[in-house]
């Protein structure tokens, strides 16, 4: 299991709350209402369908917690979890009304989540024993950026840029209206503050000899097959980090790792991840 900090539940509640609000609407759980008499206990688990690495219990937790602060909640399989079929994540105890309202909201935050930890995680071990380290992107879902991103760190990834505002990246339409990677990197530095890092995409090796002329921090290497990002981090040669980007597959990681690259960055695990399949089993113990 990768041991992970738990995010604030200052930031994930909001989010919780707002999907909650989203799926209750103007009269609740009209279902539920109508035909699970209210005396109705639950007890049960929430249990993986399909292998794969867990993110997202919290935000599951507090779904739960937002509809009845009575029930009785127990992680069992923490953030970084790998489990198998049928192995047990999260077990839930007390009003059948509460856990059948909350159900649906819980699963979507950690079926989601748990997929791009999973994706992720795969990627990190096409990696192997080289230095490559696999980070996700800013192409996540409005509004769970935050959330995505803490998936990706359970799966053994790191996280890009957060924002826009918290490290310059330079990349082809700002090297195009700015009238050239030199220019655009003096204008970067002109206006940056000393804990600011620039890094600039490159797709041509003579791209790269021009951003390193200027000083650069980080160099993303777009689209280079893995005999040219071989020759780009070699003419690099440890003067900026190096990052490889570009239609990442899990098939093509052990080769860009093998390149030497210091980071391989997939938009797609936060953005097209597969969700894991996990269900809610009544009667299943903790």
């Amino acid at each position: 299991m990768r041991e992970i900090t738990s995010l604030p539940t200052l930031l994930v509640e909001p989010i919780v709350r707002a999907a909650l609000v989203e799926d209750l609407g103007r009269a609740g759980d009209i279902t539920t209402a109508a035909v699970v008499p209210k005396e109705a206990r639950f007890s049960g688990a929430m249990v993986a369908r399909r292998p794969g690495t867990i993110a997202g219990t919290e935000a599951a937790r507090i779904a739960f917690d937002l509809v009845d602060p009575t029930l009785d909640v127990s992680i069992l399989q923490p953030d970084g979890s790998v489990v198998e079929p049928g192995q047990p994540v999260m077990h839930i105890k007390g009003p059948a009304q509460s856990v059948v309202t909350a159900e649906r909201t819980a699963l979507n935050f950690i079926s989601h989540l748990s997929g791009i930890a999973t994706v992720t995680a795969e990627l990190v071990a096409g990696v192997g024993n080289n230095k490559a380290r696999i980070t996700c992107t800013r192409k996540t879902t409005p509004n769970l950026r935050a959330l995505e991103k803490h998936a990706v760190r359970a799966g053994g990834g790191v996280s890009h840029r957060f924002g826009l505002d918290d490290g310059i990246l330079i990349k082809d339409n700002h090297v195009a209206l700015a009238g050239g990677i030199r220019p655009a990197i003096q204008s970067a530095k002109a206006g940056l503050g000393h804990m600011v890092k620039i890094e600039v995409e490159v797709d041509t090796l003579e791209q790269l000899d021009e951003a390193l002329s200027e000083g650069v921090d980080a160099i993303l290497l777009d689209n280079m097959d893995p005999d040219l990002l071989r020759q780009a981090v070699a003419t690099i040669d440890g003067r900026a980090m190096s990052e490889a980007s570009g239609r990442i597959t899990a098939e093509q990681v052990p080769a860009i790792a093998a390149s030497g690259v210091d980071i391989i960055s997939a938009g797609w695990i936060t953005h097209s991840a597969p969700a894991l399949d996990l269900g809610l089993d009544f009667g299943v113990s903790a």
